[in-house]
């Protein structure tokens, strides 16, 4: 099937509004605490952990573990996605890839805290349904809202395990530091 023809551009519009959907359907069972809709969102090989190593599991069981320890200090929380760039891997229809950008409100050990955040994610179609095959959590901040102005002029933007870490962006990224050297 020629790759402009009008059955390929549907079957690639398709996957990429069921790997949108797939996106949407973490936030809401994230927020929910579904874990049973969490599981199903992952491959049974999935990975999912943060750039800092806070998280890391293996296999989806592993996963939903992982997420009932998190809901031991999380409270109610709002995920909401922004942009969704998702590239297809161009010699397998079945795998693309994806970064996410968005925020969440959170209530962590009984503090109000805020977050903005990037999910690197790889995507495999897997008995017919999209899943994550790896999701990689990366921080701009996560701060407790009383130091969401100070916490902005500052590297040490994540602060929700009761310290001040550097974040995980932008200062690591080459664009990023390449200005910063041009600018001197």
């Amino acid at each position: 099937m020629p790759s402009n023809s009008l059955e390929a551009r549907l079957h690639e519009l398709e996957a990429r509004e069921q790997i949108r959907n797939l996106v949407a359907g973490y936030g809401l069972a994230v927020d929910d605490h579904d874990l049973e809709a969490i599981g199903a969102l992952f491959t049974a090989d999935a990975s999912f952990g943060s750039r800092d190593g806070v998280m890391c599991a293996q296999g989806r069981q592993a996963i939903v573990s992982q997420f009932i320890e998190r809901f031991r200090s999380l409270g109610i929380s709002n995920h909401v996605s922004h942009d969704h760039f998702i590239e297809r891997e161009p010699d397998d229809p079945d795998r693309a890839r994806g970064t996410v950008s968005a925020h969440a409100e959170l209530w962590r050990n009984g503090c109000a805290f805020i977050a903005a955040l990037r999910y690197h994610d790889r995507y495999r179609l897997e008995e017919g349904s999209w899943r994550f095959q790896s999701r990689e959590l990366h921080f701009l901040y996560y701060v407790p809202l009383s130091d969401y102005s100070q916490a902005m002029g500052s590297e040490l933007r994540q602060r929700a395990y009761g310290d001040q870490r550097p974040a995980d962006y932008p200062e690591s990224l080459p664009g990023w530091r390449d200005y910063q050297l041009q600018q001197g």
